[in-house]
Formats: C-alpha cells, sequence, structure tokens
C-alpha cells in the first residue's frame, strides 16, 4: 500500500463516504484507524485535522478533509475512474454535492437535535427549515437516475451517503425516491468492496 494517499478514518463514522469514493477511485492508499477514545484528539492528529474529526486524507504531502471535499478530489486527483463531472453535468453535480453538504446536513443534524427554526429564524438559516429541504432532495434524486445526470458521478457518493444513512437512522424519510435512489448505489462493487472493509474493521474492534 502506498504512503502517497493516507486514509484517516473510523469505520463508525463519515469515514465511510471516503472510503467509498477512494474504492471508486481505485486508489492505491493506506488506511489509518483513529480511535474516538485517545488517538482522535491527540496532537499527532489534530496536526492533521485541528477538529479531531475523520475522515481526512494526505496526498502528496496535502491534507483534504471534509467528506464533500475529499469527494471532488479524488475524482479530479484519479480522472482515469471518470467520476469528475463532464461539461454537460457541471451545474447539477456542484449544485446537489454542496447542497448535500450544506443544507442537507444542517436540516438534519438540527431537527435531530429537535432544533425547529422559527419562521424568523429561517431567513438566517441557510436550509430554511427541514421539511423543504427534504422536500428539495427528494425532488432532486428523482430528476434523473444518478444527481447529475444518467452517470454515477463522485457526487452520488456523497449524496447517497447522505440519503442511505438518513434512511438507515430515521433522519431523512423511506420516501420511495430515497430508496430506489440508494438502493442503484449501494450495488456498485466499489461500495461492497468499501462496506467490507469498513464492517470488517468495526468486527475487529468488538472482538
Amino acid at each position: 500500500m502506498s504512503d502517497d494517499l493516507v486514509f484517516y478514518t473510523n469505520p463508525q463514522s463519515r469515514g465511510r463516504i471516503a472510503r467509498w469514493m477512494l474504492e471508486e477511485a481505485g486508489a492505491d492508499y493506506r488506511t489509518e484507524v483513529v480511535d474516538y477514545a485517545s488517538r482522535m484528539k491527540s496532537a499527532e492528529y489534530l496536526a492533521i485535522n485541528p477538529m479531531g474529526k475523520v475522515p481526512a486524507i494526505v496526498h502528496h504531502g496535502k491534507v483534504v478533509t471534509e467528506g464533500a471535499a475529499i469527494c471532488a478530489y479524488l475524482a479530479e486527483a484519479f480522472p482515469e475512474a471518470g467520476l469528475a463531472p463532464r461539461p454537460e453535468e457541471r451545474a447539477d453535480y456542484y449544485r446537489w454535492l454542496f447542497f448535500a453538504a450544506g443544507p442537507v446536513e444542517q436540516a438534519v443534524t438540527n431537527n435531530h437535535a429537535k432544533f425547529d427554526p422559527s419562521p424568523e429564524q429561517t431567513r438566517m438559516f441557510g436550509y430554511g427549515n427541514y421539511a423543504t429541504t427534504v422536500a428539495v432532495l427528494e425532488k432532486a434524486v428523482s430528476a434523473h437516475p444518478y444527481i447529475a445526470g444518467d452517470r454515477f458521478t463522485a457526487a452520488d457518493v456523497y449524496v447517497g451517503s447522505a440519503v442511505g444513512w438518513g434512511t438507515l437512522f430515521g433522519t431523512l424519510p423511506k420516501h420511495a425516491a430515497f430508496t430506489d435512489y440508494f438502493e442503484r448505489l449501494r450495488s456498485r462493487e466499489a461500495f461492497q468492496r468499501a462496506a467490507a472493509k469498513d464492517d470488517a474493521l468495526v468486527e475487529k474492534a468488538q472482538a
């Protein structure tokens, strides 16, 4: 495994997004598991990500954090995988990638925390309110087979992860549009490889 690309993760975290993307990209990478009890907040890891969060990657000495940024970065770093947007896909690709990273993430976490912004507060919040965000996301995943059109791209890794986890853990409703979209994604070989690797790490930790 190459030290040119090091992947910092925990198998019970958003690190699964980056793992899936790495597998889709066909990248040669080394995995460093960062446990919550000690290493996540260690000086060594905080030097990589001062937020003390995973995932993070270090590629040729450069650090990339944030799931959406990692997906976009790897799509460009490994162009032979064909995961970056074509010209006609760019608008939807960037729009929905960052919609999932911004409004969807905020709406889901705030709703889970039982925070419901007042009508006055919705003006200050980029997502407005939870119901609107869910409705817009549902329409987006229904428009085409994939989020940017008829072809799978890196944006589907991030949007698909948000939808998959949301419907699994109940932070998004199990609407047919969401479940149908995620079913198309979870059948991909790279998704299954990534899930198997992370599941094996979970089993190892529990043992």
